[in-house]
């Protein structure tokens, strides 16, 4: 049997992390969290998740930097990275797509989210 899926949610929003958590946990994704971009680093190299959903716009490490960060590590590159943002004009989800594998504005709809996630698994 395989193992649980495991989601990184990368974001300094609480609320935004709560909601994410609920969905994905309903849905029997093992859930961890990273309030930044560091963090996150972090968090990946410790435990890899499956899947990334990530903010954009954070302190310390944003989306963009973040997502490039995993990507440029021959050993984290695979993970897929969902960035999800307020960003929504074409050369922000343009530059975000030439990082990450998908790229979710908000607000968004949470079951797109889990559609997205499953779509990339």
């Amino acid at each position: 049997m395989p193992g649980v899926t495991k989601v990184l949610v990368v974001d300094d929003d609480p609320v935004i992390v709560r909601l994410l958590r609920v969905n994905f946990e309903m849905e029997g994704y093992e859930v961890a969290t990273a309030g930044d971009g560091q963090e996150g680093l972090r968090s990946v190299r410790a435990d890899r998740p499956d899947v990334i959903v990530s903010d954009v716009m954070m302190p310390k490490l944003d989306g963009l930097e973040f997502a490039a960060a995993l990507k440029a590590d021959p050993m984290l590159a695979s993970v897929p990275i969902i960035l999800l943002s307020a960003k929504a004009q074409t050369a922000d989800i343009d530059a975000g797509l030439d990082i990450a594998d998908d790229y979710v504005t908000k607000p968004f709809d949470p079951l797109e989210l889990l559609d997205r996630v499953a779509a990339l698994l």
